[in-house]
């Protein structure tokens, strides 16, 4: 689902602006308060006027040697947005979400699967919290011009102040300032991840009852509500032993079995910075499933990183887009509460 997460960070993070906002170059020495705010102002400019046309394109993402593509049909009615996915790579699905209902069909199986997601605001919101800090991670500079599917687009980047976070480089349409390019930048400058339109209609006369019809749409699917519970690390007896700077806990929930609705002991934490997030999902070891990652693995997908490790009789992974760095600082942090 990396794809739609990507879409959806695109469209819900960066947002989709009618008005193109000033790109302020690099502040630095005594003006940093200034380049805080001039971060924070770009990117809450670039959330709240968002689009209020239709648009159908292309998006293609890709990460190492991994390859994605759908088929995306967006519209908004006011405040609200409805967007249909279609992936046109991999497993077949369809993927609709109204606000932050999301639908997902896979027709193979004949499944549904119905979920709310209740993070996809997560950006505008931590930038409106008393204590963010986004303005203290990242600056932001403007690189220049450029073309993407036969669009001009701004160039800006958002380079990481230390070493605790990638970095990003953002073409926004000149004429409508939508995002139509990320990369996702090491402290090399390597582009650890692209995701882009490769072609894209704007102001395409699409149907919100249309869309919504189509995601409504359940007969002969079985449909599948898994059931996440709110709570809190605290009541999970886990707590970080050291912060991460800049990362803040955005959320934690656990998952009910949806046959039984009992709880199988899993749960996930949820951290971010503002642009980049960190899960650690912390779960009972399992010697059939975990013997194979023996102790502790480092991977990474794109600009996915991932490490996963035993902690006595449990088992830790911690997934983000961020340096391994990073997910070991997590790691080494979190720590059983004693009773």
């Amino acid at each position: 689902m990396k794809l739609l997460v990507i879409c959806w960070m695109l469209l819900a993070l960066m947002g989709a602006a009618q008005g193109q906002p000033t790109m302020p170059s690099v502040v630095s020495g005594s003006r940093a308060g200034t380049a805080q705010s001039s971060v924070e102002q770009w990117l809450l400019r670039l959330q709240e006027v968002a689009s209020q046309g239709a648009y159908v394109g292309t998006f293609v993402l890709t990460a190492g040697n991994h390859m994605s593509s759908a088929r995306i049909w967006h519209v908004c009615e006011g405040s609200q947005q409805i967007e249909r996915v279609e992936a046109l790579t991999g497993v077949r699905r369809s993927i609709f979400r109204r606000n932050d209902q999301v639908m997902t069909y896979l027709p193979e199986s004949r499944v549904a699967i119905a979920e709310k997601r209740t993070s996809l605001g997560l950006f505008p919101n931590l930038l409106k919290r008393a204590d963010s800090s986004i303005g203290q991670h990242y600056q932001l500079v403007s690189i220049g011009q450029d073309r993407v599917a036969g669009m001009g687009a701004d160039v800006v980047q958002l380079v990481p102040r230390d070493g605790w976070r990638f970095g990003y480089r953002v073409w926004t349409e000149q004429t409508t300032g939508m995002v139509i390019k990320l990369q996702t930048l090491d402290a090399r400058q390597t582009v650890l991840e692209q995701a882009a339109f490769s072609d894209l209609q704007m102001a395409q006369p699409l149907s919100w009852a249309k869309l919504s019809a189509m995601m409504d749409k359940t007969d002969g699917y079985l449909i599948k509500k898994p059931e996440l519970v709110s709570t809190s690390a605290d009541q999970q007896g886990w707590h970080l032993k050291a912060d991460v700077p800049g990362f803040k806990s955005i959320s934690c929930h656990k998952r009910l079995e949806s046959s039984a609705g009992v709880e199988d002991g899993a749960f996930q934490w949820v951290f971010s910075d503002g642009l980049a997030t960190v899960s650690l999902f912390i779960e009972a070891f399992d010697a059939t499933r975990h013997m194979k990652l023996q102790h502790h693995d480092d991977f990474a997908i794109g600009a996915t990183q991932v490490q996963t490790r035993r902690i006595g009789d449990w088992w830790l992974t911690v997934v983000g887009e961020v340096p391994q760095l990073t997910l070991q600082r997590f790691a080494q942090s979190l720590e059983r509460k004693i009773k």
